[in-house]
């Protein structure tokens, strides 16, 4: 084990706040952030922080997760925003009664909205 000085113990990550990691995190990316957990436990803490992933679902998310019928489960079955996150990446959430699909990118982080034509 090295021992450090006093001056590299300054510069240090461990000094700093969980809340200060977490909210660089969340301008990151889902996966960025996700890497960045790997880095220590004081980043892995704060990558699983519900602040973070806050950031990374849309704006709205509880107006359209509650037009569907599925929005009671689905948030009943969410531990946390991460969980919440990774249950819309998995499976799109269909609302207005089949008209629209809603669902998360891993890839590009961006929200679509799929509008099915009904003849």
């Amino acid at each position: 084990m090295a021992i450090m000085s006093s001056r590299e113990e300054d510069m240090s990550l461990d000094v700093l706040p969980e809340a200060c990691i977490a909210n660089v995190l969340s301008f990151t990316c889902p996966r960025d952030a996700c890497r960045l957990s790997m880095v220590c436990s004081l980043f892995k803490a704060a990558e699983e922080s519900d602040f973070v992933w806050e950031r990374f679902l849309p704006r709205d998310y509880q107006s359209i997760i509650s037009k569907s019928d599925a929005s009671s489960m689905l948030l009943a079955s969410a531990s946390s925003k991460k969980h919440l996150y990774l249950m819309l990446c998995e499976k799109p959430l269909i609302i207005e009664g089949g008209k629209k699909v809603y669902f998360l990118s891993t890839f590009f982080l961006f929200f679509y909205q799929l509008v099915w034509m009904c003849g």
